[in-house]
């Protein structure tokens, strides 16, 4: 009968009879998947900052168009103030309510475009999510593979 021992005079040492990589192929491995882990992270992270740039740049547009508008309200108030003035009489209410009544109704229109402006701007939607959750995935990989 033969024996399945290892030859002691064998030239393969201990660690690298498993898959038949050297500890120093797997230290280089590991390295390289690591850096590679590193990069596609950070081109998730750029790609996820990049999404909330563009929704802090359109919250900043709803908030100009907003003000714009509250704006052009404020000049019609304004028109109103000035034709209310000029009515001497209380008979004629006309000329200046129906100004009173557009810009109060432009005004609110600005201040909901103003207000829309204002959630898109709330620090909750500007995180990275997507790369803090991946993070997170990888650190516990990392941790279940080390134990």
């Amino acid at each position: 009968m033969e024996s399945t021992a290892p030859d002691p005079r064998s030239s393969e040492a201990p660690h690298a009879r498993g898959d038949g990589r050297s500890l120093g192929r797997l230290f280089a491995d590991l390295w390289r998947e690591t850096t590679t882990l590193v990069q596609k992270e950070a081109e998730l992270a750029k790609a996820d900052l990049s999404e909330k740039v563009d929704q802090a740049v359109a919250g900043i547009g709803s908030i100009a168009a907003g003000g714009a508008v509250l704006f052009a309200g404020f000049i019609v108030l304004l028109l109103c103030i000035t034709n209310a003035l000029a009515m001497v009489l209380p008979i004629e209410l006309a000329p200046w309510l129906a100004p009173l009544i557009v810009g109060v109704v432009v005004m609110l229109v600005g201040y909901a475009i103003l207000s829309h402006g204002r959630r898109e701007l709330k620090a909750r939607n500007l995180r990275p999510s997507r790369s803090i959750d991946s993070l997170r995935r990888d650190s516990r990989l990392v941790k279940e593979h080390l134990q």
